[in-house]
């Protein structure tokens, strides 16, 4: 006697994998974009946020399923953060609190996105990773949290407020 999955003849639960599956990947390859500032060497400018925001105007509440399935992928040592570094020392460094943050942004995010506060939704998600990755980054080096705050969310401010406006107008097209 043969079992059938659940996913045979439902179209969204396969458009869901797929999704999951590509969007992990993009997050990957966010990590590989990246411009890192003399100035700033601790924390790269990188595309992966602009795919967190569109996994969430796409995918809604299950972009969480592609940014926990990036952070699980980076755990099990497979080279998908940044620059193609893996496993939980890349965690514990100073950045590893952005990277944590990227599954609780996407989750809010989604929700919020799913109840139609779109711009809410993105706006929350950016200042769930810049908590996560101050509080990190500040804990990781010792520096005080207002100084993580100048070198780990200031500078990013803008880029992500175009990161997510990009999001939106791509997400429009493809959801």
């Amino acid at each position: 006697m043969m079992i059938r999955l659940t996913m045979y003849g439902n179209i969204e639960y396969s458009r869901a994998l797929a999704r999951t599956a590509a969007f992990s990947a993009l997050i990957a390859v966010g990590g590989w974009i990246a411009i890192t500032i003399p100035f700033l060497p601790l924390v790269p400018f990188t595309l992966q946020t602009l795919f967190i925001f569109l996994s969430a105007v796409v995918m809604k509440r299950y972009a969480v399923l592609p940014a926990g399935l990036y952070l699980l992928l980076g755990i099990c040592n497979l080279p998908v953060f940044h620059n193609g570094t893996a496993g939980i020392g890349v965690l514990l460094g100073p950045t590893g609190g952005y990277i944590l943050g990227f599954v609780p942004a996407a989750l809010v995010a989604g929700l919020l996105v799913e109840q139609k506060f779109t711009y809410f939704g993105l706006a929350c998600a950016m200042a769930i990773i810049y908590l996560f990755g101050s509080s990190w980054l500040s804990f990781s080096t010792g520096m005080p949290f207002a100084a993580a705050l100048a070198i780990g969310v200031l500078p990013f401010i803008p880029g992500d407020i175009l990161k997510a406006a990009a999001a939106l107008a791509i997400g429009k097209r493809i959801a």
